[in-house]
């Protein structure tokens, strides 16, 4: 048998056998993750580059089986962790970002109608799919619009201050001293 993440099967097969995929992969065998990452990285100067950051283990284990008693609706609950390196936003310097997903899914075609209580509907294209894409899409997912350095940790920026002054207009500023002057 071949590396379950990695075989194409229907998840009705997955969740008929009660599947439970514990995996940890390196980063770099996910090539669609690993490319976003590269190009946040590429905008380092290379002596501050990270290294090895392909070799961050990503973990997780995910469970198949059924949202339903009828066994109609093939489902995935699991937990997907990777800590990647990428640039903070703010100050333009290497960091490390931990991305956890909560997996809790369950999978459909287009006919197929979805009545699964407290899961979120996963589209299926063709009639199989590789766990390893459902788990590097959904880390593409979770990735921040704008990494940054979260509260309580070094930042070398320093937030952006606004002059409010200088760059509001307020239309209706001086109706209230019109209004005023009539009475």
């Amino acid at each position: 048998m071949g590396n379950l993440l990695r075989d194409r099967r229907s998840p009705s097969d997955l969740a008929s056998s009660s599947q439970v995929i514990e995996f940890t992969e390196k980063l770099g065998d996910f090539g669609r993750l690993a490319g976003i990452v590269r190009a946040d990285l590429d905008r380092l100067d290379p002596d501050t580059l990270p290294r090895n950051w392909r070799a961050a283990p990503v973990r997780g284990r995910l469970s198949f089986g059924f949202a339903d008693a009828q066994e109609r609706l093939a489902a995935l609950e699991g937990r997907v962790a990777v800590t990647l390196d990428t640039v903070c936003q703010r100050c333009l310097r290497p960091m490390r970002l931990p991305l956890a997903v909560e997996l809790r899914l369950v999978f459909a075609s287009g006919a197929n109608p979805i009545d699964g209580e407290g899961y979120e509907v996963w589209e299926l294209d063709e009639e199989g799919l590789r766990p390893m894409d459902l788990v590097e899409e959904t880390l593409i997912m979770a990735l921040p619009l704008a990494a940054r350095h979260g509260p309580g940790q070094a930042c070398d920026g320093a937030p952006i201050a606004v002059d409010e002054a200088a760059d509001t207009v307020r239309p209706f500023a001086s109706l209230r001293e019109q209004m005023t002057g009539r009475e």
